[in-house]
């Protein structure tokens, strides 16, 4: 059965008007303001189905970087489409046989491992904020501060 899945189109550089105008010739889009982000929906079997077909109806037409499932799967997971290029793509085939990996296995462990780490950076350096201000201030009036701001923060105003 084929369903239809959302894809997000992600671009190296803007896209000029003339590459959209070709580029719905073939996919019907929508594009972020700065037109660095695009939004399609592709009839496939299957979502690595979708990606594969987005990725042969644009490439060459559009500078795409990533194209992505824009809802996760079942086990909460976005699919990516990433053109990596030959010499990329030599070695992550090098790197995931010395592991004992499939190149697919391999580089979602490795793209997981990077996620984890910047989150656990972020995470330092939030914690360090917080105890600088903790040096400063009572815990109250940081919460008390803290949640102030998150109560009447707006949304930011779209460019």
């Amino acid at each position: 059965m084929t369903r239809h899945y959302a894809i997000e189109i992600t671009l190296t550089r803007p896209a000029s008007p003339g590459e959209l105008c070709r580029a719905r010739k073939y996919v019907a889009l929508a594009e972020n303001a700065d037109r660095t982000r695009l939004m399609s929906v592709q009839r496939a079997k299957s979502p690595a189905g979708a990606l594969h077909r987005m990725r042969r109806r644009l490439d060459g037409r559009l500078p795409i970087d990533v194209l992505a499932t824009h809802y996760p799967d079942r086990s909460g997971h976005l699919l990516l489409n990433v053109d990596l290029g030959r010499t990329a793509t030599r070695a992550i085939r090098r790197e995931a046989q010395a592991h004992g990996e499939r190149p697919r296995e391999f580089l979602g462990r490795r793209l997981a491992e990077a996620v984890e780490r910047s989150q656990q950076e972020c995470r330092r350096r939030l914690t360090a904020h917080l105890e600088s201000l903790l040096h400063q201030h009572t815990r109250e009036e940081v919460l008390s501060c803290a949640a102030s701001l998150l109560s009447h923060r707006q949304p930011p105003a779209a460019p």
